[in-house]
This record gives structure tokens, sequence and C-alpha cells, in this order.
């Protein structure tokens, strides 16, 4: 049975999660805190017998961005979901936690009505079970069935010319390397483990970079301005939250906005972000098979797809629908630097990477391969 510690100083939320928990036989609710320095006294003196930890965000004492800061201080690896508003300060503080190693993070309702339904209750067991390393049990859910997330692997699907059904390997184009003045387009794919691990490859890219770089990171509405603003900090290159019409240029990093679907599009002889309300693909908005599916018909001499930590197999069916028909070169993310060996699992198992590097050469293997200008 795996342990689960929450923290949060309010009494009706305590109840509320340990209610969702104990709802899963294979989840127990080993003990609870009212804010992070109480929390922090029970990890010190169990280190070893909590699976996951519930961790809210502003509370007395010690809130949950100095909970994490002492963690790290300590030596402490705990699996840490962060419940967080969607408000704006909430934001940037929830893409800190996460920085500072928080496993994933769960929206806070707005209301105590919303807390006790169904979808929230489906977002927390699912986020604890993928922490836990369990397969999410449907009964749970009001015994309906749930619809696809980002934890479903979807692989088997995988469809095209150059992929053997039978052997689940695609049949690899090869890569022509494509000199400075070739017209080239970096994209990347990540999820759970993703706000991190961009911080250890986006400021790490050169100011001169000879390509763009869009980024779909699975996030909802209201945390990627956040993301982007963190990561423009940190970076020589200019990161902003995409939008819709904002053209594409090289040296640039545009993060695909929670809760829109975002395409690539050819304007005159440039390209330019198309983004729009559409309905989530596999539970994913936004979905980076939609990002890559989008580049199918570009004139791009040469696609650098790069696959990082997260759950789930997004990005392999529109990569290879890139194989099939573009100059791609593929990386992705080693299993003992993620944070989910999902999504970069999937892309090495069906034989689409070029690379398979750990993340602290993620960024120098972009960057041999695309070039400076």
């Amino acid at each position: 049975m795996k342990k689960i510690l929450i923290i949060d100083d309010s009494a009706l939320m305590r109840r509320v999660l340990s209610d969702i928990i104990t709802s899963d036989s294979r989840l127990t609710v080993a003990a609870t805190a009212t804010n992070g320095l109480e929390g922090l006294d029970q990890v010190v003196a169990h280190p070893k017998d909590f699976d996951t930890i519930i961790l809210d965000i502003n509370m007395p004492k010690m809130n949950g961005l100095e909970f994490l800061e002492a963690l790290n201080k300590n030596r402490l690896k705990q699996r840490v979901i962060v419940v967080s508003t969607v408000a704006k300060e909430g934001a940037k503080e929830t893409i800190r936690c996460l920085e500072l190693g928080a496993f994933d993070f769960v929206t806070k309702p707005d209301s105590m009505l919303e807390a006790k339904g169904d979808s929230f209750k489906v977002k927390i067991l699912r986020t604890i079970c993928a922490a836990c390393g369990l397969e999410i049990a449907e009964e749970t859910v009001s015994g309906q069935k749930p619809g696809p997330t980002q934890q479903e692997p979807v692989y088997g699907k995988l469809e095209g010319n150059s992929m053997s059904i039978k052997s689940g390997k695609a049949k690899r184009r090869p890569h022509v390397p494509k000199g400075a003045g070739s017209k080239k387009l970096v994209a990347i794919a990540s999820s759970t483990g993703g706000p991190k691990a961009l911080q250890q490859v986006i400021p790490f890219l050169p100011r001169n970079l000879n390509a763009p770089v869009v980024i779909v990171q699975h996030m909802p509405e209201g945390f990627t301005a956040s993301l982007a603003q963190r990561l423009d900090e940190t970076s020589m290159l200019n990161v902003v939250e995409a939008s819709d019409g904002k053209m594409l240029e090289k040296g640039k990093v545009y993060i695909a906005k929670g809760g829109m679907q975002l395409r690539i599009e050819k304007a005159g002889s440039a390209y330019c972000i198309t983004e729009k309300q559409e309905p989530a693909r596999n539970g994913l908005k936004p979905c980076a098979d939609i990002m890559y599916e989008s580049l199918l018909d570009s004139d791009f001499d040469e696609i650098t797809c790069v696959v990082l930590t997260g759950m789930g197999a997004d990005g392999t069916l529109g990569i290879n629908q890139l194989n099939e028909k573009k100059n791609i070169y593929v990386i992705s993310q080693t299993e003992a630097t993620c944070t989910v060996y999902g999504m970069p699992k999937v892309i090495a198992e069906v034989g689409l990477c070029d690379e398979v590097v750990p993340l602290d050469r993620v960024a120098e293997t972009i960057t041999k391969i695309v070039g400076v200008h």
C-alpha cells in the first residue's frame, strides 16, 4: 500500500483529499500536517515512510516553496505533488516549485463544490498513481471510465508507410545535415517534469541559435505565461508565451499557451503560430502531436524534434508522420535524467531517435545540429 502525506492548512481540504486518496484501496493517508514546518518535521523523522506528498503552497510558518527548498537543502528525496490555484502569483510560485523538483501539480478548484466533484478527484488520483508508479483504478472514479489522458500510451496506434506494426519499429529516413543558410526549426515536447527540465535546456542555448524554438509543455491555462517569464529571466534567448499570429524568428523561444492547440503555418515567405480553442487530443491541450503534424507540408529544410520527460506518448505519432516526409533529427532524454520516462521511452522504442542524451547535454546537442548564425 502506498503511503501519502498531506500538507495543507485547511482542515476541510485535508478531509477532501483524504477521502479521495482512501477511495483507492492501494493508497492510504499515512499522516497529515497543517503547514510546511510540521510536514518537514515528519519527513525528517520518517524519511522513508511516504511514497508521495500532497503539498499546498500558501500556508503559515512555512509555505510550500520553503518546504521544497528545505527538502533540497537537507537532500531529502521525496515525490511531491503541488496543489495550486491559477491566480497569477500562485502560477509563479507553482512554476518555482516545479523547478525545485516537485513531481507535478494539480490545480486547486475555486470552490469546495468543485473540490468534491469527480474532475478534481480524477486529477488527484491520476497524479498520485503516476507518482507512485500505479495504474489508474478506473472503478474509483464514480464507476465511470474517464477519457484518455497523457498517462495512457498511444504508440500502439502508430500508423503510416514507415511504421512496421508487427515489429513496432519505424523505418527511419536518414537525416541530412543542412548548412547555416538553410531554414531550420527546433520543436520540443515535454510534460511531467518538463518545467524543471526546460530550465536545464533553454538557458544553455546560444543567443544566436540558427532557428526558432517552439515548445509544447503540457500545462493548463494560466501557467504557461509564468513558465515563459521564468525561462526568459534565465536565458540568453527571448522566451515568450505563444500567441495567435506571432511570427517565428531565429533565436526566439515560443511556449504553447495552456488550454490552446498550437500549429505552425506558412505566412508569405515566413512562418507564424496559430492557436485555437480546439478539443483536447488524448486529453491534452496543447498537444505535441498536433504541433508536429502542422509541419508536414512546411518547407523547413531541417526540423530538430526534442522529446523530454513526461507521461504517455505525446509527440511520437506526429514525429513518425514527419519522418515519412521531412528531413528531421530526433533527440530524446535518457531514462536516468527523466522525472517520468514515458514520452522519451516511446519515441526511442519505436526507433525514431537519432540520439538519446542526458538532460545536461540536450542543449549542446541541439546547438550542434542547428548551428548558429
